[in-house]
């Protein structure tokens, strides 16, 4: 990290991404999302917090052993024990990273760690020490720190630098800084911090109060050097800074920041459309950057000015970010090899059964829809390959609805832990009669908290994406489905969402 121009990129929406309410993934969504990271060139994948549970070890292990260009970072708190279970989880990376933190605030010291200041230098000192013992690039973050008192905070920095930390953080926890407050507070770690300039110092913003975006770029422009982001800002509360604005900003303003990324801005909303459809949380539609109104104009002043020159009223293109035009490539006459062509075009690698299930999909598909787009395949894959239930499965749904004396209601034959069994119910709704079906089912009943659908391309035969959101106790969980027909896709969604219930496992969820 020696290019002072370049801002290196740590993304972390496979850790802190994935603490978003309802946003868990599994092993193979992981692995998938590293996948397409690398493929948009992140410097860094903060791949999980092994310590957690033993679904997160591995899960870091697999993403470990699965890229090769990106730094893959495991999360650990200041223990020997965590920093272990961390290198564990990445010693087969080819660039691997421990990351440790430790609070720094005087409320953190005094009412989360009961430690007094001294204290928390020796186990920040240790914690580093050990990690460096390891052989690896180690990153010290203070948890807390722009509420921190400053001459302590660089009292931490000098202790760790000393213990040879390479990369130290500076989070923004609670998204409390201003950014100019944020940036003032970066240029006197700078200034003062002993081996600030052989070091690199990083940023990681919350939203709290909507200024995730501005104090990392008020940051990178006082001199820090990594930024902490996520893809669509995901992550704890509301948010962390997000990857898309933070690349474009410094991307549009080049004579403003004179700083550059490795990013491939071209593979940006690929990779947002990709975690929309892995976590089922739709892209908000006025998203900055990748929001499907981002690009359009229905004022008459606006498009007359975008018919002369788009420079008027777009400050980038779309295509700049990778968002092309819908095109029709495959139907019902298409081959497999047509198939195989368009998914890797699409940058998604299945083998040959899971091809196979995506051709029978699109053929059945197909006969039911005259055009299919790109965002009808991608749709598939997400719902046949990456979302295959586990505990339960649709096989049947018929409903009965209408303006007639009858009540709406539903017939549904399931698969539940491998016996298939069939449920009649009624409801206000079809919706509501084959939720109900699915509950008697399943023997549970969990609260339907949001209800989303969404046409993923354009015409009446459009397939549905619906999302749910549910809760069960204390466990809230999303649900994904894609059909042509809405009452099935809502259906598949309340399925999916009961599948994640089903596997939930407890963790522990660090904040920094």
């Amino acid at each position: 990290m020696s290019d002072d121009s370049r801002v290196y990129i740590f993304d972390t929406t496979l850790r802190d991404g994935e603490q978003s309410p309802g946003a868990t993934m599994t092993r193979e969504e992981k692995i998938r999302m590293a996948r397409q990271l690398e493929t948009l060139g992140v410097d860094i994948i903060e791949a999980g917090f092994p310590a957690a549970s033993e679904g997160d070890f591995q899960s870091v292990a697999a993403i470990a052993e699965t890229v090769t260009k990106p730094v893959v970072a495991a999360l650990c708190r200041a223990l020997v024990s965590d920093i272990d279970r961390g290198f564990e989880a990445i010693k087969n990376a080819k660039r691997r990273r421990i990351h440790t933190f430790l609070a720094t605030s005087a409320l953190h010291m005094e009412h989360k760690l009961g430690k007094t200041p001294e204290q928390v230098l020796e186990m920040a000192e240790a914690a580093v020490r050990h990690a460096v013992g390891k052989g690896v690039e180690v990153q010290f973050s203070a948890e807390d720190a722009s509420r921190s008192d400053p001459a302590f905070l660089v009292a931490v920095c000098d202790r760790v630098i000393a213990a040879g930390a390479t990369i130290i953080n500076i989070p923004d926890t609670v998204g409390y800084a201003q950014p100019a407050e944020f940036a003032e507070l970066i240029r006197h770690l700078l200034g003062t911090v002993k081996g600030a300039d052989k070091v690199t110092f990083a940023v990681h913003c919350h939203n709290d109060l909507g200024l995730a975006v501005a104090n990392t770029l008020a940051a990178v422009h006082a001199g820090a050097r990594q930024a902490e982001v996520t893809l669509s800002g995901i992550g704890e509360r509301a948010g962390n800074a997000s990857l898309e604005q933070v690349v474009m900003g410094l991307n549009t303003r080049p004579n403003y920041y004179n700083l550059t990324t490795g990013i491939v801005t071209e593979e940006i909303f690929p990779s947002c459309r990709r975690l929309a459809g892995i976590i089922g949380q739709p892209i908000p539609p006025y998203a900055p950057i990748i929001g499907r109104n981002a690009f359009a104009h229905e004022s008459g002043i606006h498009q007359h000015g975008i018919m002369k020159d788009r420079r008027t009223y777009e400050i980038m293109t779309a295509e700049h970010i990778g968002r092309k035009g819908a095109v029709v490539v495959l139907g019902k006459h298409s081959g497999r090899h047509a198939l195989d062509a368009k998914v890797k075009e699409l940058n998604y690698t299945l083998t040959d059964d899971e091809l196979k299930i995506v051709f029978d999909a699109v053929k059945e598909l197909a006969d039911r829809k005259q055009r299919i787009l790109d965002e009808d395949i991608e749709a598939l894959i997400l719902e046949k390959v990456l979302r295959r239930p586990d505990h339960y499965a649709l096989k049947h749904l018929s409903v009965h609805c209408g303006n007639v004396e009858l009540a709406p209601s539903a017939v549904l034959e399931m698969e539940v832990e491998g016996q298939s069994v069939r449920e009649y119910s009624s409801g206000s709704g079809p919706v509501d009669a084959a939720f109900n079906a699915v509950c008697k089912l399943v023997g549970r009943k969990p609260e339907l908290e949001e209800f989303h659908i969404n046409a993923i391309t354009g015409g009446t035969d459009a397939q549905g994406e619906v999302t749910v959101r549910v809760r069960e106790g204390n466990a809230t969980s999303v649900g994904r489905g894609v059909h042509d027909d809405v009452i099935m896709a809502s259906t598949l969604a309340f399925i999916n969402a009961l599948n994640r219930l089903a596997k939930k496992e407890d963790r522990i969820c660090p904040q920094l």
